[in-house]
This record gives C-alpha cells, structure tokens and sequence, in this order.
C-alpha cells in the first residue's frame, strides 16, 4: 500500500519533471481509467515492456480479473508518447493498441563486465541454465535428455536460479548477482529451452546474451527472439524437437573448436547489437523525439 501511494504522490506531482520513465505500468491491478486519469497532462509517457506482461491480465484464470483488466497495458500503450519493446511481437501488440510510437530495443548487457571464457578441452563439459524457480518448468521438456547425459561422469549440468527442482545429479547455485557472470563463464554450453506459448514469445532472450557475451554457445527453442537473436550452426543451435538438443549437445560435447568458434561468434552478435554502447545513443534519440 506504501508503494501505491508513493507512486500516486509522484503522479500527482508529475509537473515538476520532463518526462515520465514507466515499467510496465504504474499501479499494478488497478483499473486503467485510474492511470490514466494519473497520467494525463502535457508531460509526456514513455513506457516499456521486456516481457508479454498484457498476458497477466488478459489470459487470468480469474475471470472477473479478466473482464476488467484484460485491455489495461493497451490503454497504457495508447496513451504513452512512445512504447519501447525488446521484439515484433510486443510491438504488434503496442501498434494494435493505437500507441503513437513504438521504439525496438533489445535487452542489452554491459560488455565491460563480461569476459570471454576459453574453452578447454580437459575440462569436464557443463551444461548450464540461468533463470529462477519460476522459470525452472522450461526444463521439463529436456529433463529426460539432461538426466540421461548426467550419468556420463565427463558431463556435468549446472542449475543457476532455480531453487528447488527436481534433476537428481545436477549442480544447483543460488542465484547472486554479484556472482551471477563468473558462474555463466564455468559453462560450456548455455541452454533456453521455453515453451511455444504466447507468453514465451514476448521475451527478450536476455540469458542467451547473458551466455554469448561470455563466448559460449548456446542452444535454444526457436521462439520470436531467440530466432532472431541466434543464427543457427553459426553462433549456436536452435532445437525444434528433442533429437535436435540430444544432437547438438553432443556435437559441443565433442569439438572443442566449434565450442570455440560459436562462442567467438556469439560474442560478435553481441557486441554489434545487444550492448548498452550500441543502444544507448537509440535510447536517449528516443527521449529527445518524445520531449520535442
């Protein structure tokens, strides 16, 4: 409730600032004509959106959360002076809610705080995952496979962020951002696999450059942005069915160059596009326009 009044507060006193930055929304389940009477006036709004976050409301199992809510983020888009989105997909959802201008950026990394990791061809090869316990349920259409390759004693598959989750064998890390980047650079090979589901198509692929940015290849489903963000067999592999991951975790288990040569070419793709050298003059183009 604490929160909620702050940010009413500051709503109400929006006059004194130039611009309005919003995550999302302003004052979660709460009635869009409430936000919208809060953020009307000459200042303007830019909002923005790194996930399928309409989804939470639209697709509730409540279905009086549903009726009411459903078109809340469309009205936030709409009334915004600019929405900024990671992929096509929130954007098409951003340009079908009338929004007035709709910015993509990808989710970026700082590449100062990323080293990239050189393979060794000693090393026991790891198979590693980042996410969190909510995000842990991806792991079950490739559970089978993952179990199966722990029991070779020279595979190790390594859990960052999960919590509690069922994959006897695994080597399971909290999650610490301090210690987030060293723990990626132990992996051999970073994994995403995700559900085809209109949620899933609404993310950034932020682990995915997360792993190329330390020079590690990477396999992933094939969904919205981690299509466009790997190039299959050139900076990593994009696994449709369950003979693809089995495949292409034994062609990085067994050849340490390509592990080397995919890695150097994830590396590439980041540094050309998801680094907040490379955005961040788009970003601040995109305040300037709204603030003309």
């Amino acid at each position: 409730m604490k929160s909620y009044l702050e940010r009413i507060w500051l709503l109400l006193r929006k006059e004194k600032y130039d611009l309005i930055w919003l995550q999302q929304e302003a004052l979660p389940w709460i009635p869009s004509f409430v936000e919208k009477f809060l953020l009307s006036g000459k200042i303007p709004i830019v909002v923005d959106y790194d996930d399928a976050f309409f989804h939470r409301y639209d697709q509730h199992k409540n279905l009086f959360i549903k009726f009411f809510l459903r078109k809340k983020i469309n009205r936030i888009m709409e009334i915004s002076s600019a929405v900024v989105v990671c992929n096509n997909y929130l954007a098409q959802r951003a340009k079908d809610s009338k929004a007035k201008s709709v910015e993509l950026l990808p989710t970026v990394v700082d590449l100062d705080l990323y080293k990239i990791k050189t393979p060794n061809a000693k090393e026991i090869f790891t198979i590693g995952w980042v996410g969190s316990p909510h995000t842990a349920k991806y792991l079950d259409a490739i559970k089978p496979i993952l179990t199966e390759l722990i029991k070779d004693e020279n595979v190790k598959v390594s859990i960052l962020g999960s919590g509690k989750y069922d994959l006897p064998g695994a080597q399971f890390i909290d999650w610490n951002e301090e210690t987030e980047i060293e723990n990626i650079r132990t992996f051999d090979v970073g994994i995403m696999p995700l559900d085809n589901t209109s949620w899933e198509r609404g993310k950034c692929g932020f682990k995915l450059i997360q792993y190329m940015a330390c020079g590690i290849p990477v396999i992933a489903s094939p969904i919205e942005i981690n299509a466009k963000i790997v190039n299959h067999r050139v900076n990593g592999f994009l696994a449709e069915t369950p003979d693809g991951w089995k495949e292409y975790f034994k062609l990085l288990k067994d050849n340490v160059k390509l592990r080397e040569e995919m890695g150097l070419q994830g590396r590439k793709t980041v540094e050309a596009s998801y680094t907040l050298e490379v955005n961040t003059p788009k970003l601040i183009n995109i305040l300037k326009s709204v603030l003309r």
